[in-house]
C-alpha cells in the first residue's frame, strides 16, 4: 500500500507541496497538478491509485473533474474542500468521491484517510479473488468477472468507479433481497453516513445508465433497491 501512487490536484502551491511531502515521507509516490486540465493529463500518464482533489480549481470545479474521472476511470477520490456545509459534502459524494476532508486539515488525518480508502480497495479485490478464481455473474448481455473486478457488456469493458462496482456486486450477490439505502451505505461505503442518503440514489442511477440495466436493478418504493432474482446466472 505504501508504494501506491497519489495524484494531488490542488492550485494552492503550499498546500500541494505539504501534501506531496507528507505522503512521500510515508512511502507514497506523488505528483501534483495545479488545475483540472493538467490533472486530467496526469491521470492518463501517471495512472495513480488514488486522487486527492481540491474542490475549487482555477479552470473548473473539482466536482466537474470528479464527474469526468468517475465516468471514465476506476479511481478512488478523496475530495479536499473548504466547504463545511453538509449539503456540499453530500454533493461531493454524489458526484463519485469516496471520502472528503475539510480545510484546514491535519496532515495525519489526510494520510489516515488515504490509507483507509486504499485498504478498502485492496480488501475488496482480495476478497473477490479469495472467493473463487472462476466466480462470475451474468445477466442479459452483462458479465461480472469478480477476480478482475471487471464488468463487460456485449464483451466490451464498462468503466465503473470502485463504489459503483461494489454497489453492483452487493446487489447481485443478494438477488431478490431488498436493501435500504442506509444498509447499502453501511455495507458499500464502510461507515454509516449520518446525513442524506441521496448518494446511494445517484450511484444507482449511474449504474443503470452505464449498464443500461434499468429493468434489473429495481426500486422498492419507500425502502430501497434490489436486484431481480430471476434474471441472474451464476458462473462457476
Amino acid at each position: 500500500m505504501n508504494n501506491a501512487k497519489i495524484l494531488i490536484i490542488e492550485d494552492d502551491a503550499p498546500i500541494a507541496d505539504l501534501l506531496s511531502y507528507g505522503l512521500s515521507m510515508e512511502g507514497f509516490h506523488t505528483r501534483t497538478a495545479a488545475d483540472g486540465a493538467a490533472g486530467m493529463q496526469e491521470i492518463q500518464s501517471f495512472q495513480p491509485d488514488l486522487l486527492l482533489l481540491d474542490w475549487m480549481l482555477p479552470d473548473t470545479s473539482g466536482l466537474e473533474i470528479c464527474k469526468q474521472v468517475t465516468s471514465g476511470y476506476n479511481l478512488p477520490i478523496l475530495m479536499i474542500t473548504a466547504k463545511s456545509d453538509i449539503t456540499d459534502k453530500v454533493l461531493g459524494l454524489e458526484f463519485g468521491a469516496d471520502d472528503y476532508i475539510t480545510k484546514p486539515f491535519d496532515l495525519r488525518e489526510v494520510i489516515a484517510r488515504v490509507r483507509t480508502i486504499l485498504r478498502r480497495v485492496e480488501q475488496a479485490g482480495a476478497g473477490a479473488k479469495a472467493e473463487s478464481n472462476s466466480e462470475g455473474y451474468s445477466f442479459h448481455d452483462i458479465d461480472i468477472i469478480t477476480e478482475e473486478r471487471l464488468v463487460k457488456k456485449n464483451s466490451h469493458d464498462i468503466e465503473l468507479t470502485p463504489k459503483e462496482y461494489d454497489l453492483l456486486l452487493m446487489l447481485v450477490r443478494n438477488p431478490g433481497r431488498t436493501f435500504t439505502r442506509s444498509e447499502l451505505l453501511d455495507s458499500v461505503w464502510g461507515y454509516h453516513f449520518a446525513g442524506d442518503t441521496r448518494t446511494v440514489d445517484t450511484h444507482i442511477q449511474r449504474l443503470r445508465k452505464k449498464l443500461e440495466a434499468q429493468e434489473y436493478i429495481a426500486t422498492v418504493f419507500g425502502i430501497g433497491y434490489k436486484f431481480k432474482k430471476q434474471v441472474l446466472q451464476h458462473d462457476t
